[in-house]
């Protein structure tokens, strides 16, 4: 037989792993609720134009890692699954008129996101996003504010030493300038520049900036800044966003050489590091301002900004940094298990763990055809707190609950079961 695996570049995330996911969705999700961001579900898959003309056709996105899906002769669209999810919230606030809500539009999705990537540490091909977007506010204090809630999600979910790396862009007004001054300094030395970069360079100067490869680090150390190039506009509009985030306490410095690969960004981007590692692996997340996006995706122009921060690299550095600790809470054992005297009798075990599972409560019920020590013993490997024993010889069907932690036990009529479960349980949280 063949051995099958998951597809290269993916994962399964068992229960542990999962549970981690869920704490960080919890945060995620109780994070945006008290921020005033409401949740959206877009489809997994988009039209391909909406990435072509949202996300830009010379991006490595684009180029290299869409997920292209094969379209069944009968339908003439071309699909692709979605590498981000600015994109298609986009086209949904354009779709369903979202212009004559209130502005801005604050929504937030977490969810899987595909790029068909190089596979490497952290970096996977279906890749877990928690994200955040507000339509419909020029900022700076929108910035801010945004820029605050993505520290703090780091910062409660425990992880250490992160750093908020900003910039800004630029816009239509002053950014076409800076290009041509970036196309001409990189032409000047031409011969220095590797083949993917050279080939870069007449089509999407700003993506030399961004470049990971080794023989760039000198030249962009040296390169034309874009804050030198800013017109009034973006340049007051930068210095809010500094203005705000110190106010609000965020630690940032600016990072001159930071440019997001997507094309639709306009002034404000920023990252998040993790201090202390080497390597791309450093970023943890990042976002900005895209204030041409909505137009270009066929609605009136709108500002936006946002954020996507990868849950697979959160967890990483949590593993890492020894934090995974507050993830194990995440995997409890049942409060009870119902366990029989007699082998065969399955029956009264369900009916009693059905009973109190109506009651809200997490229990199980063992129903193995064995001895009723090895049931004990299984409940105990599950780190269950009680066992509800049925069919000792009691009278009025009463059953004896044993606290497997304090090793007593005592009779209780199953009328006063599931109350004395649930109290057991909120003394047992709350001692």
């Amino acid at each position: 037989m063949p051995t099958y695996r998951a597809p290269r570049g993916t994962r399964d995330l068992l229960p542990d792993d999962r549970a981690v996911f869920d704490r960080l969705m919890r945060l995620g999700a109780d994070l945006t609720r008290r921020y005033g961001y409401r949740p959206i579900e877009t489809p997994l898959f988009e039209q391909t134009a909406v990435f072509e003309r949202g996300i830009g056709e010379v991006t490595d996105v684009v180029e290299k890692e869409l997920f292209r899906l094969a379209p069944r002769t009968d339908e003439s669209e071309a699909w692709a699954l979605r590498p981000e999810p600015t994109a298609g919230i986009v086209r949904a606030y354009v779709q369903h008129g979202m212009q004559t809500w209130p502005q801005p539009v604050k929504l937030t999705t977490t969810g899987p996101m595909f790029r068909y990537d190089r596979p490497q540490a952290g970096r996977y091909r279906q890749f877990w996003q928690f994200d955040v977007e507000a339509i419909g506010d020029p900022g700076p204090a929108i910035d801010a504010e945004i820029v605050e809630l993505g520290h703090r999600f780091y910062t409660e979910a425990g992880v250490q030493g992160v750093e908020v790396l900003v910039n800004s862009i630029g816009d239509p007004a002053c950014r076409p300038a800076y290009i041509a001054t970036l196309t001409d300094y990189y032409r000047g030395h031409l011969a220095k520049l590797p083949p993917t970069e050279r080939d870069r360079l007449e089509r999407n100067v700003l993506r030399l900036l961004d470049s990971k490869d080794p023989d760039m680090a000198g030249l962009n150390a040296a390169a034309p800044r874009i804050t030198d190039h800013l017109c009034e506009a973006c340049s007051a509009h930068f210095e809010s966003v500094k203005a705000h985030l110190a106010a609000l306490g965020v630690p940032f410095r600016v990072e001159p050489g930071l440019v997001r690969g997507l094309d639709y960004y306009t002034r404000t981007a920023f990252e998040f590091y993790v201090a202390g590692r080497e390597g791309q692996q450093q970023a943890l997340g990042g976002g900005g301002r895209y204030d041409g996006l909505v137009a270009l995706l066929g609605g009136r122009p709108t500002p936006g900004i946002g954020f996507g921060l990868g849950l697979d690299r959160v967890a990483l550095v949590l593993a890492e940094q020894g934090g995974a600790d507050g993830a194990a809470a995440g995997a409890e054992g049942p409060l009870a298990v119902v366990v029989s005297a007699d082998p065969d009798d399955t029956v009264s075990r369900l009916r009693i763990a059905t009973e109190l599972r109506a009651a809200g409560l997490r229990v199980r019920a063992d129903l193995a055809r064995r001895k009723l020590g090895r049931q004990l013993e299984s409940a105990g490997k599950d780190g269950a707190h009680f066992a509800v024993i049925v069919g000792e010889e009691l009278v009025d069907g009463q059953v004896q609950v044993r606290d497997l932690q304090a090793g007593t036990q005592r009779t209780v009529a199953p009328g006063d079961l599931a109350r004395e479960l649930a109290r057991a349980e909120a003394t047992h949280h709350h001692g």
